[in-house]
């Protein structure tokens, strides 16, 4: 059965009965201030957000006792003082002081569970370690450990009382308080733990809920912005292994997301390895701890760095760091967001398969319309062709059968246009965006405004799979020069454009070989045209290939052929 907490208010009443019976008897002075004491500590119970319950109970320990400073010195998961809540000494003082206490002296007796102090001058315990330039003088004072459920929390001491010195009154309101302050933390922290839990599940939900109901492909992005908005963190990265074995940051959401992308963390490093290997890294400093080997560390303290993991499978690492000087991640928090980690990396995995299966659907459906087009487009053309020749042998006027004829080609270059477009439709479509065909298509799309008329494209082979980018930036390079020549010279109205990948050089090597034809005016002996159909011979030399020249369609025109193995 999980432990119960009591509710704030019967905390506030059950210290209150055990102080009367504490106090009962003592002085008359301490009498007069037990109503105080008991209404602090009811108030001090109904606070339920923890530093504000710790700046209450600073500023009452301070006015029950007349002290000028009070204090509480919070412990961290791994016993050092992870807070430090005062009253009495402002931001100024604050600065000047620069460290926290607690490492040594009287503070790390309290710490330590040594029991409480009431010392007259603290200066002059053996305990006593000194104070750090800036801090204000002190003298007298009170202390005692604070400790809730049982467990060590910190530590609550008063100084420099105004009127006298601290008396053994003062202490055992102090003891009450303190112990009245254990349940509260309790409670607080209680309460905290449930409402960080509650917002780190509803992020996990939101986070399921978007990708697999929207856009997969800002997945990461996604994961980013979710982990820094509830780790209430400087930035959120999300990093995916290279090929080197290392990692790389592909998302990011901050302030200057941009600055942070592309960072990467080397393979050899040590982080890299563990994070591959699936175990997360917790770092107190980004700035300094040497496992952070990445540029972009240098501008972060305390960070979580989780493998993103399902099933065994590492998919990346998720980095959550806060500012420099932020305070470090409490072990729930650790522990919450490494569920959130393993629960992103669930749905990313949940995202990828639903976008693999919308993916499958699409092939599909490209697969039917390449089938329709094949199936059907194609035979009624062909059929409604043979018809125009069919036709043709019958017309004896010339000017009809000139106009059958080009009807006959363009029909036949439809043909070969669709089936142009049946191969891209099954092609995948990623394949497209740096495709060489796409490439192609665009650079006879740009050229129609000088060329005053549409090339016609034809594709052979698998293009976009079998020519590689140094060849393909070549052949480009080529169409362009070839085009631009048609358009100074040819006084062309009709370009043809063909890319083969099944041509086979007379040694045996597979080529790619690339015609440009027009029926324009032929070859003049231009020097300028001569000089850019130099360039084309010397791209092609340049990969072993060679350019050949002739006439273009029906012996009137140019035609360029390009031919570069593969």
């Amino acid at each position: 059965m999980p432990e119960r907490y009591p509710p704030p208010e019967e905390a506030g009443r059950t210290a209150a009965r055990e102080a009367a019976r504490s106090l009962r008897g003592l002085s008359p002075e301490l009498a007069e201030r037990l109503p105080q004491l008991l209404e602090a500590m009811v108030a001090i119970g109904g606070n339920v957000e923890l530093h504000a319950l710790l700046d209450r109970i600073v500023g009452t320990a301070a006015e029950l006792t007349g002290a000028r400073y009070a204090a509480i010195a919070v412990l961290k998961d791994d016993g050092g003082v992870g807070e430090f809540v005062t009253h009495g000494v402002d931001e100024s003082v604050h600065a000047r002081i620069g460290r926290l206490p607690g490492s040594e002296g009287l503070i790390l007796t309290l710490l330590d569970g040594g029991g409480p102090l009431l010392l007259d001058d603290l200066t002059r315990d053996p305990r006593f370690a000194g104070f750090p330039p800036g801090h204000p003088p002190m003298r007298s004072m009170v202390g005692v450990p604070i400790r809730v459920h049982g467990a060590a929390f910190g530590a609550l001491y008063l100084t420099e009382k105004e009127q006298g010195t601290f008396a053994r009154e003062d202490l055992l309101l102090i003891q009450v308080l303190a112990a009245e302050a254990g349940i509260a933390v309790g409670n607080a922290r209680v309460h905290e733990a449930v409402r960080q839990q509650a917002r780190w599940l509803d992020g996990s939900a939101e986070l399921t809920a978007s990708l697999l109901a929207g856009d997969t492909g800002n997945a990461l992005a996604v994961v980013a912005e979710q982990a820094r908005r509830l780790a209430d963190a400087a930035a959120g990265m999300v990093l995916v292994p290279t090929p080197e074995g290392g990692l790389k940051v592909v998302a990011a959401s901050a302030d200057e997301p941009g600055e942070l992308i592309g960072h990467s963390v080397p393979a050899g490093a040590e982080i890299s390895q563990q994070l591959l290997a699936g175990e997360p890294v917790f770092v107190e400093d980004s700035s300094s701890d040497p496992r952070m080997v990445s540029p972009a560390s240098a501008r972060f303290g305390p960070s979580m760095v989780l493998p993103l993991a399902s099933d065994g499978r590492v998919l990346g690492a998720l980095v959550v760091p806060r500012h420099r000087g932020g305070a470090p991640f409490t072990l729930p928090e650790r522990t919450l967001a490494t569920q959130f980690a393993e629960q992103a990396a669930l749905t990313l995995v949940l995202a990828e398969a639903q976008q693999g299966r919308e993916r499958l659907a699409v092939y599909e459906d490209r697969d039917r319309i390449a089938r329709d087009l094949h199936d059907l487009v194609i035979q009624r053309l062909f059929a409604t062709g043979m018809l125009l020749e069919g036709a043709q042998r019958s017309v004896v006027e010339p000017e009809a059968r000139s106009r059958l004829t080009r009807a006959v080609d363009e029909l036949d270059s439809t043909i070969q246009e669709i089936r142009t477009a049946i191969f891209a439709l099954q092609q995948g479509p990623e394949e497209a965006p740096a495709g060489l065909r796409t490439r192609v298509l665009r650079e006879t799309a740009t050229a129609v405004p000088t060329l005053g008329v549409r090339p016609s494209v034809v594709f052979t082979g698998p293009v976009d799979s079998r020519v590689g980018e140094v060849v393909a930036q070549h052949l480009v390079a080529a169409l362009r020069e070839a085009l631009s020549n048609a358009a100074r010279h040819a006084r062309a109205s009709r370009i043809e454009v063909v890319v083969d990948v099944t041509v086979r050089l007379p040694d045996g090597r597979e080529a790619v070989r690339l015609t440009v034809a027009d029926d324009g005016v032929g070859m003049p002996a231009e020097p300028g045209r001569r000089s850019g159909l130099r360039n084309l011979a010397q791209r092609a030399e340049a990969l072993g290939g060679e350019v050949s020249f002739g006439a273009g369609p029906g012996g009137a025109g140019t035609t360029v052929i390009w031919e570069a193995p593969l």
